[in-house]
């Protein structure tokens, strides 16, 4: 699994005119990848990042001042750009397996007491944010 963490002020996610998921305080926005050979152990290792990095103000993660996350299914995040101009994304597992994946993250935040917001997996849909810092982080599992 793949996740890029975006520490942010505020941020959104709209599909089809509707709002999914927002906070206006600092949270993180995880935009989140799962490719073929995902498993358990992934999924752990990925939400316990989200939760835990120290990234916000005073060197503070998410479970120590409760807050905010949006999780937002990316299989872009498994592109292939080496040949060519066209982007490959066979390293990105297909929907049925990846948005049972993608859905255990947001339960182990969520197992966490963490509040999680959520896209919409396969749905095109309008992320907003203002990156916070900026901030951005890779994390693979």
């Amino acid at each position: 699994m793949r996740a890029v963490l975006q520490r942010a002020s505020r941020a959104s996610v709209t599909v089809e005119g509707q709002v999914t998921a927002a906070f206006d305080r600092q949270g993180i926005l995880a935009l989140v990848g799962a490719t073929h050979d995902d498993g358990p152990e992934q999924v752990a290792t990925i939400a316990r990042k989200i939760a835990e990095l120290r990234i916000l103000d005073d060197e503070r993660s998410a479970s120590d001042v409760d807050a905010p996350i949006i999780v937002v299914s990316q299989f872009t995040l498994y592109a292939d750009v080496r040949k060519g101009r066209r982007p490959s994304w066979n390293g990105a597992a297909p929907g049925p397996i990846a948005e049972p994946l993608v859905d255990a993250v947001v339960e182990a935040l969520r197992e966490r007491g963490l509040s999680v917001g959520t896209g919409v997996f396969g749905a095109m849909m309008d992320v907003e944010l203002v990156n916070d810092g900026p901030i951005t982080i890779l994390v693979e599992a």
